[in-house]
């Protein structure tokens, strides 16, 4: 018998792997009072999320906008916030460590948030700059990453094809309407508000 494959959501799938090797670091590091701790690990996670949110922007533009041409941080910014305007306060929380994240409210014209503009500096000049990968940098890239990747999969949210569901994230109430989302492979609907 041969593969039956269908089409998967890669970033999703991408945001869980990432959220995944977060869970894994949170062993070693606490994340309810070590904001300026940096590392290796804690560095090559926010760059990779930061990386990834650049890649979901963008899939976010085109799905606003098919002739969308934006490529950066602060092209991104005005399309989307003009079409989504909940976008930039939107919150997400990590209970397990009493954490609430707004990682997009500083997103301005021409002024990415301090998180991104701390990534830049950790991909361009680590040498001087490696103290910035730090975990406040990085679980607010995560978040990004989070809520972007809502954003992008919001109608197959919304049908219910988001099945495996993140272990540490969540959403805060007021931007969802219908089912809530469950834990440990329940099915969820939401529609972004």
């Amino acid at each position: 018998m041969g593969i039956q494959r269908q089409e998967t959501l890669i970033h999703w799938n991408f945001f869980l792997s990432i959220e995944e090797d977060l869970d894994r670091l949170g062993r070693f590091v606490d994340f309810s009072s070590n904001d300026e701790a940096f590392s290796i690990e804690i560095a090559r996670l926010f760059l990779a999320a930061s990386s990834e949110v650049d890649v979901v922007l963008k899939q976010l533009c085109k799905a606003i906008n098919l002739g969308s041409t934006a490529s950066s941080i602060n092209a991104y910014q005005s399309e989307i916030v003009n079409a989504l305007p909940n976008f930039k306060e939107f919150e997400v929380t990590v209970p397990r460590y009493g954490l609430t994240l707004k990682p997009w409210t500083d997103w301005g014209d021409n002024h990415p948030p301090f998180w991104w503009q701390d990534h830049n500096k950790v991909k361009h000049h680590r040498h001087e700059h490696f103290e910035k990968g730090n975990l406040k940098n990085c679980l607010n890239s995560i978040a990004a990453l989070y809520i972007s990747v809502l954003y992008l999969y919001q109608q197959q949210a919304s049908e219910g094809e988001l099945l495996q569901l993140p272990k540490l994230f969540n959403v805060v109430d007021r931007y969802f309407g219908g089912t809530q989302m469950g834990r440990y492979g329940h099915s969820f609907k939401y529609n972004l508000l």
